[in-house]
Parts: structure tokens; C-alpha cells; sequence
């Protein structure tokens, strides 16, 4: 008798959990939603709890103010862009020249989903964010460092296994690589209509194929 009230308590606590996670993740994606929609500054508590359909009460249950739930907002959206650098796409996951290209080919295709899935995301990271205070801006500026990073990453594994040029300055490389990518986004900002998986695509011919064979030599 024990055991089975036991475990019918258990299963009620199971279910207020999960009500109680749902309800949270409803917060965070109406927070979202709010941000990108009014800004930061502009969004008030009262409009948050008013998209779910819930009470400052219960808002304040789950989070502390406004400050600490766009925290959760950034987390989540810093999370679908990491979670597409991991696993099949980790650094050390391809051998050979042709591997890389298919990698990094995925690479572009699943951050180009990103971006034309939802372009909030890019709009929220890249123009909202960074302006809310100091050490949000710092934690932006720590996304492009880690992109940065795990680039050269790429780039050093293959200078290691030999399918990259052993001369080859992975740093600035790295740097040189996020930057047609950040560009890309950014013009997809101005421009909703760009197709960004030919923008990925773009960048990977200047990476691999350079651009020489569009210039002529000047004659002497």
C-alpha cells in the first residue's frame, strides 16, 4: 500500500513539474517574442505576464525581473546556434579536405536555418542585446570570441592532419571566416529577401577556391 502512494505522489509531482517547466519555457519564449517586438527597454513586466496570461505574482515566481529573464531569452538563443557546432560538426570530427568541405557545408546550411527560420534571433543577438547593458554587450562580444576560437579550431586540425597548408595563420583566418559570416547576417537584416544559403555557399568558394580565377594579371 505504501509503495503505491508512493508512487501515485510521484507522479502528481511529475506532472507539477512538468506544468511548472512549461509554464517557464512559455515565459522565456513570450519574453522573446515582447523584446523583439518592443526592445528591451521598452518591454515591461506587465506586457510579458499579459502575452502568457498570467500575474506579476507568478511572473515573479520564475524569475526575478526583467534583467534576469532576457538572460534566459540570450541563453536560449545562444544555445541553437552552439548546438549546431557540436557533435557531427565538432572540430575533430573529419580527416580529410573533402570531409571538411562537406562540414563546413552543413555548418552554413544549419546556421543559414537559423537565421531564415527566425530572423528575430539575429535582430535580438546583433541589435538589441548588445545595448541592453555592459555585461550583456561583454557576453555578445564573448559569442563572437568563442565562434573565433572554435574556427581556428577547424582550421588547426586540419593544419595538424595535413589537408591545410602548415603556413596557414589559423587566428586571423578564423577571424577573417566569421566576419564574411557576420557580414552575411548582417545583410540579411537589411535585407530579408537574401538568400543566405547562397551567401554560405559565396564564402566557402572565397575559402577554398579564392577569387584569382575572376582577376586578369595586368600586363607588364
Amino acid at each position: 500500500m505504501a509503495a503505491g502512494v508512493q508512487g501515485i505522489q510521484s507522479s502528481v509531482l511529475s506532472r507539477a513539474e512538468r506544468k511548472k517547466a512549461e509554464l517557464r519555457r512559455e515565459i522565456i519564449d513570450a519574453a522573446f517574442e515582447c523584446f523583439a517586438e518592443r526592445g528591451y527597454h521598452a518591454t515591461a513586466i506587465a506586457d510579458i505576464a499579459a502575452r502568457v496570461g498570467i500575474g506579476h505574482g507568478t511572473f515573479y515566481r520564475y524569475f526575478e525581473n526583467k534583467r534576469d529573464i532576457v538572460e534566459h531569452v540570450i541563453t536560449d538563443l545562444l544555445e541553437k546556434i552552439t548546438d549546431s557546432l557540436t557533435a557531427d560538426n565538432a572540430p575533430n570530427a573529419v580527416d580529410t579536405l573533402q570531409d571538411y568541405r562537406v562540414q563546413s557545408a552543413r555548418i552554413g546550411e544549419d546556421l543559414a536555418r537559423i537565421v531564415t527560420a527566425d530572423p528575430r534571433v539575429p535582430r535580438m543577438l546583433l541589435l538589441q542585446a548588445p545595448g541592453i547593458d555592459k555585461d550583456m554587450g561583454d557576453r555578445i562580444l564573448g559569442l563572437f570570441e568563442y565562434a573565433m576560437q572554435l574556427t581556428s579550431g577547424y582550421l588547426a586540425h586540419g593544419v595538424s592532419l595535413g589537408y591545410l597548408k602548415e603556413e596557414l595563420d589559423v587566428d586571423n583566418t578564423a577571424r577573417a571566416i566569421n566576419g564574411m559570416m557576420l557580414g552575411a547576417i548582417v545583410a540579411g537584416l537589411s535585407r530579408p529577401d537574401l538568400d543566405q544559403r547562397a551567401l554560405a555557399s559565396a564564402i566557402r568558394g572565397v575559402m577554398y577556391d579564392g577569387i584569382s580565377g575572376s582577376l586578369t594579371t595586368p600586363s607588364p
